[in-house]
């Protein structure tokens, strides 16, 4: 009668002890976790996530939330009676749409988010780009004008640091300012790249809507669990990258090259895909290396 439950804590355990060389291996180091798509609209998937970033600071991990908010935004907007306009792509800020992004990002969403990983037991402070001047931007430049959009021009890293010596984990909304004191909206994937080249992080995680890098788009199982960022101007070329992967790839290639340690594109849609990927041996996603 005792024989299943002991295999079954058995296994458990198992999982434990084969878990404990990547505790080992991130305990004290900085993780840069870029948090969107379908994981933030399902309420099973956000537990998962805030789940797996609690577990990760609780065992000594310093981890660094950066998020993004689109469907919030454009849903505010829609409320609000103003129309949200994309040029390529992108979401078109003028001045009053800047103002909304500012408000949701930095406000409801970010709190929200504050709210969850405390509700698990961590403990975490919402920040956005303004903040001591973490991130100055200016206008993008591009073959569209898209406003108040904005291109990083340095990141100053010491509220996040401060933050995260106090036992913090920082929740960052992607928006910018520059000098003259106005408000950029700002790419979460690139800004995610830009704060962990910054603090030198040991990983950037990218989550998305996607398995990660598969040869074949159709078909899950050609996934390329390991790019080196040399292999990435000859992938595009082949098409294996292609449209909205395009800006995401190069932001993890831009990290590499910001001295971050690896950068991943995991599937944000499986439960616990963060744990997955940090402590097991399988991992589950795409990873980019020097």
């Amino acid at each position: 009668m005792t024989q299943p439950i002991y295999n079954n804590n058995s296994a458990k355990a198992d999982i434990l002890v084969q878990a404990l060389p990547y505790i080992q291996k991130y305990f004290g180091k900085v993780i840069v976790i870029k948090y969107g798509g379908n994981a933030m609209q399902s309420d099973e998937l956000k537990q998962a996530v805030m789940e797996d970033i609690v577990l990760l600071s609780l065992i000594g991990i310093k981890v660094v939330l950066i998020h993004g908010g689109g469907p919030e935004i454009t849903g505010t907007l829609n409320k609000m009676g103003i129309e949200s306009r994309f040029v390529g792509g992108l979401r078109h800020t003028d001045a009053e749409t800047a103002k909304v992004v500012q408000m949701v990002l930095a406000g409801k969403t970010n709190k929200d988010l504050v709210g969850l990983l405390e509700r698990q037991g961590g403990r975490a402070i919402g920040l956005c780009g303004i903040d001591g001047g973490m991130i100055k931007a200016k206008k993008h430049k591009g073959p569209h004008d898209l406003g108040f959009v904005g291109d990083i021009t340095s990141v100053d890293t010491t509220v996040i640091t401060d933050q995260l010596a106090r036992g913090y984990i920082p929740v960052i909304a992607t928006v910018g300012t520059d000098d003259a004191g106005n408000v950029y909206n700002i790419n979460a994937d690139t800004a995610a790249a830009a704060i962990a080249g910054a603090l030198k992080a040991e990983n950037l995680i990218l989550m998305t809507d996607v398995r990660g890098l598969l040869t074949d788009k159709g078909d899950e199982s050609t996934l390329i669990p390991a790019v080196n960022i040399s292999q990435v101007p000859a992938l595009i070329k082949e098409g294996i990258i292609s449209g909205g992967m395009i800006p995401k790839i190069e932001s993890c290639v831009e990290a590499v090259r910001r001295e971050v340690g690896k950068a991943f594109i995991i599937d944000g849609r499986i439960p616990h895909s963060i744990l997955i990927e940090l402590m097991t041996d399988q991992g589950i996603g795409t990873m980019f290396r020097v």
